[in-house]
């Protein structure tokens, strides 16, 4: 799709379509969801961003509110390499001597009145969150220097920022800190919220498997480990595939299944993982 703004036109992302259910936590989806609302003709929605280890499930918690909307929802993954013109508008040659100037998906959900997920925000440099300080206020605009365009956002543009909460990441200045508000911070599930995780993405799993992870998960959580729900579907598909290569079925049964689900735990995470094994 093209759309032309002050006499530039502007090739358009497509939607991200992805099968993914939020499980779980209603808490955060709530919050989420309130800090979208706009309750009043003077009022704004909010800007806020969702934090928490990597793998507890924060791109999915906002591409799950987003479809509850029923909205497009555009994911824009931001890294040290991000740079402002990445954020909004990057001129591509088309041809000789033409270019064609193509909106990046936050840009994109800002004109056609989307859900723009700014996925691990804080992985990207000051210089980059500068060029958004005027969307993420009042002004709720952005400016183009590559096109000298200035592009208000849609009344229905609603943005969400995922950040990881670990040490590879940068501070964000307090200026864009500020603008992004509220904080929601998402833990670890609860074990029966883990299970019914695991079931969702591995839905052709036996209870025996899905239980014998869970359970090593929580022992995990426990000890204040950072692995996650990702890391557990991850063990429980591989040690799978481990018995279906050995027998032709990926049923737990006997000790083979054991053996396939502590060779997928030591692959997947290595030696110390195994030592939550043993209190399961």
């Amino acid at each position: 799709m093209i759309v032309e703004i002050e006499g530039v036109p502007l090739h358009l992302a497509h939607p991200d379509e992805l099968s993914v259910t939020w499980v779980g936590q209603e808490e955060s989806m709530r919050q989420l969801l309130a800090a979208w609302l706009v309750i009043d003709p003077q009022d704004l929605p909010m800007n806020p961003r969702l934090l928490g280890k990597p793998g507890v499930g924060k791109t999915t918690l906002a591409y799950a509110a987003g479809k509850r909307l029923k909205r497009e929802i555009y994911i824009m993954q931001a890294t040290v390499d991000t740079r402002p013109e990445d954020l909004l508008i990057t001129p591509v040659i088309e041809g000789a001597s033409k270019l064609r100037y193509v909106a990046s998906p936050l840009l994109t959900a800002m004109i056609r009145g989307g859900i723009a997920i700014l996925d691990e925000g804080n992985r990207m440099s000051e210089k980059s969150w500068a060029s958004l300080a005027p969307l993420l206020d009042n002004r709720r605009y952005v400016e183009s220097v590559v096109t000298g365009v200035k592009i208000k956002a849609h009344p229905l543009f609603r943005m969400v920022a995922t950040m990881n909460d670990d040490a590879s990441t940068f501070d964000l200045p307090e200026y864009i800190h500020s603008r992004l508000q509220p904080q929601i911070t998402i833990d670890f599930p609860e074990r029966h919220e883990e299970y019914a995780i695991l079931k969702e993405n591995l839905p052709f799993g036996e209870d025996y498997i899905l239980n014998y992870v869970t359970d090593f998960l929580q022992e995990a959580h426990a000890a204040d480990e950072r692995y996650t729900v990702r890391d557990g579907i991850n063990i429980g598909r591989f040690a799978m595939k481990l018995m279906h290569f050995e027998n032709g079925s990926h049923s737990a049964k006997s000790n083979d299944g054991q053996f396939a689900l502590r060779t997928a735990i030591l692959e997947t995470l290595g030696d110390e993982a195994l030592r939550y094994v043993a209190r399961s």
